[in-house]
């Protein structure tokens, strides 16, 4: 697992298309520009600027040995876990809009991946794709850590599967919130 603390990194993965880019590698393993552009619906010469956007940064790789031939350039993931250092980041040079940035566009995505989960299906459309699940839990610190630990084990273990895979599958998002219950902050209860 790799730890981040450059602000530029933050704006690079702050940009929804770039965001969307990793997470295809992160499902995939690797890829191919062609690839990427098939399954986001952006033209090939975008996928290519934005993996390269990614590579400046550090955040992915050519894979030589997963190519062809010379050739044909396949990326993926420098490291399948990007970790974060808020703290780090906001203390630098430009840091603070940095992590405004990517905050805002995180928060974007959390409510867009909420409302579609949310969406009634549609005609024809299976109802178990999409599934809801929230629980309230009360456990220590260390607990806490350790539930952690084992949702990220079967995330991997599910993400490992669907790379060895030669099947077509669908790409899903699994969206993980492990934090003390939050204060209600100013809702009131309907009168």
């Amino acid at each position: 697992m790799a730890t981040y603390d450059d602000p530029r990194i933050l704006r690079a993965i702050a940009h929804p298309t770039r965001n969307r880019v990793l997470h295809e590698l992160s499902a995939a393993g690797s890829l191919r520009a062609a690839d990427i552009a098939k399954r986001t619906g952006i033209p090939a010469n975008q996928a290519s600027f934005h993996l390269r956007q990614l590579a400046k940064y550090g955040l992915v790789e050519v894979a030589p040995d997963a190519g062809r031939d010379k050739r044909d350039r396949v990326w993926k993931l420098v490291d399948d876990d990007i970790t974060l250092n808020p703290r780090e980041i906001v203390e630098q040079p430009g840091g603070e809009a940095a992590y405004t940035v990517f905050q805002r566009s995180s928060v974007a995505w959390g409510h867009h991946l909420v409302d579609q989960a949310f969406q009634l299906p549609g005609e024809g459309e299976d109802p178990a794709k999409r599934i809801v699940s929230e629980t309230s839990l009360r456990l220590t610190k260390d607990d806490a850590d350790q539930l952690r630990r084992d949702l990220n084990e079967v995330v991997a273990r599910y993400r490992d599967a669907g790379r060895r895979s030669d099947d077509d599958l669908d790409l899903y998002s699994v969206y993980q919130l492990i934090q003390p219950m939050p204060d209600l902050a100013g809702e009131h209860d309907p009168v």
